[in-house]
């Protein structure tokens, strides 16, 4: 019985908590600014992305000398 607590635990707050972001999405009006909120989210991906790769380089950089 407490584990069935348990996952029900989890799966309450997956839904109310952690993806209540995607609520106010879905109910977004506008197919533009549904996809504009997509597009900023994946241009801030791709930056952090190449921040990344940048600082495995100069890591990689730092072990050769």
């Amino acid at each position: 019985m407490i584990a069935n607590n348990f996952f029900r635990a989890i799966g309450d707050f997956c839904t109310n908590i952690l993806f209540a972001p995607y609520d106010s999405f879905r109910s977004m009006d506008g197919w533009w600014t549904s996809n504009t909120m997509s597009v900023f989210f994946i241009a801030l991906g791709f930056i952090a992305m190449f921040y990344w790769l940048g600082q495995m380089i100069n890591h990689h950089r730092a072990d050769e000398q």
